[in-house]
């Protein structure tokens, strides 16, 4: 997954203001207490990111993969 993939997963997921919310302010343990952006910055792979977005924000796992159908699968 690129980053740019990940940023069109969270806006699809959470819409586009409130998916800059969460990757600014929810800090998730799985990433060692940091956030979204934080991870980001200090070089954690997207897909290890989303993943651990998904799981803290409750994410249904069938989405887990992108909200529309037709997305690929996370690589």
């Amino acid at each position: 997954m690129r980053l740019s993939e990940f940023r069109e997963y969270m806006t699809d997921e959470f819409g586009r203001g409130y998916a800059l919310v969460v990757a600014e302010d929810l800090v998730i343990g799985e990433l060692g207490d940091l956030t979204a952006n934080q991870a980001l910055a200090k070089g954690a792979a997207p897909k290890e990111v989303w993943l651990a977005v998904c799981h803290a924000a409750g994410v249904p796992k069938e989405r887990w993969h992108g909200a529309a159908k037709d997305k690929p699968k996370v690589r």
